[in-house]
């Protein structure tokens, strides 16, 4: 044996585990639930019935992948004693690399023990706009397009294109991407802000460094479970020819929709489908993910006034900086997290950075 605690150190890591994130509550708490659904009336009011059906899922989003980690615990721990009365070199390594991988999805579980925000578990829709600067600060807003997709991808996350504006050399204008997974939303809600890109811009024939922008917006992706009023008469709807690659057809039919919502002055936008109905249903969509975060943010600006010790953390102007020249690096202003590795980032590798916000939200929230 390599002096590896293999029995005492996985035993005790699911046994505690299991205390710091109350799985047991959690437990008794979707027993309750799962007895009332059972109930003759339980549909009688609909829309209660409907929160306990969410809350279920959403408990069975921590219990199911818990219990999943405890199973193969419990076997690293079998294989363990049974290699401490037959030794075997190979079994034995197989277990070491079972126990680094046991290790790395406890990690990932602890992370996301950290997303205790109400909208943390839903999917995400990300608003991507260009800022000033034409065509490099287009090209920018593409390139993040392309690492919140990479991001999403190594997760094994679905990543759908809602709206995609063409820059009018290269890059986009904006895109809206709707991304699904377990706790899309909590994930991404840290990279809402302004990202600074620092490079020679390919785009410059006098090869000077340019400095381009880019802002993220993050929604959480509202279900039909949650009741968003949105009447008729407040919106206005604008048809128009769709930009960009597409054939014939979406550039000379009237297909894409703009919706705006005339009391807030949201504007939400879709061009990728061909049907000019489908591309109002996903602008509808669009909004109502919109006014549902618009609701969030008045109740928290409310809360903030109250308690005035949360309003301690400050936003800058941006929220990260990406430096290619003359050195690379990145650095997250908020948490003052730096990644030499600009190209690791760029390919999807925002992971340090989310971790290191939600940690730092964690600790403030307890101070």
């Amino acid at each position: 044996m390599n002096g590896r605690a293999y029995s005492s150190a996985p035993r005790n890591a699911s046994r505690n585990c299991g205390g710091i994130f109350d799985i047991a509550g959690k437990q008794e708490r979707l027993t309750a639930l799962e007895a009332r659904t059972s109930e003759p009336a339980f549909w009688d009011n609909r829309e209660a019935a409907q929160g306990v059906v969410q809350e279920t899922k959403l408990l069975k989003t921590w219990i199911d992948p818990f219990e999943a980690l405890d199973a193969r615990v419990r076997s690293a721990v079998e294989l363990d004693e049974m290699l401490r009365e037959s030794p075997d070199a190979e079994m034995l390594a197989d277990l070491d690399t079972e126990l680094d991988a046991i290790d790395e999805a406890l990690g990932a579980f602890e992370l996301r023990s950290l997303l205790r925000g109400e909208d943390d578990f839903r999917d995400a829709q990300v608003e991507i706009s260009a800022g000033a600067g034409g065509t490099e600060a287009q090209d920018w807003a593409e390139m993040l397009m392309r690492m919140y997709i990479r991001w999403a991808e190594r997760r094994g996350f679905k990543v759908e294109i809602l709206d995609r504006s063409e820059g009018e050399e290269a890059g986009i204008k904006g895109a809206v991407l709707e991304i699904s997974g377990d706790h899309a939303y909590g994930f991404l809600k840290p990279e809402a802000g302004v990202h600074r890109l620092v490079r020679i811009s390919p785009f410059d024939s006098n090869a000077r460094r340019h400095t381009s922008f880019a802002s993220i917006f993050v929604y959480p992706v509202v279900n039909e479970e949650i009741n968003i009023e949105i009447k008729e008469d407040d919106l206005r709807i604008d048809v128009y020819r769709a930009s960009g690659a597409g054939g014939q057809h979406v550039n000379k039919t009237s297909s894409a929709v703009r919706i705006t919502h005339i009391p807030t002055g949201l504007v939400t936008a879709s061009q990728q489908e061909r049907s000019q109905y489908k591309n109002k249903a996903t602008a509808l969509k669009m909004l109502k993910n919109k006014l549902y975060q618009a609701e969030v943010a008045r109740r928290e600006a409310e809360k903030a006034k109250v308690d005035a010790s949360k309003t301690s953390v400050s936003f800058g102007n941006q929220t990260r900086s990406y430096v290619f020249q003359p050195y690379t690096m990145v650095n997250d202003h908020r948490t003052e997290l730096k990644m030499p590795d600009v190209q690791k980032v760029m390919d999807g590798g925002i992971d340090p950075f989310i971790e290191a916000y939600l940690k730092m939200q964690a600790e403030q929230g307890a101070s």
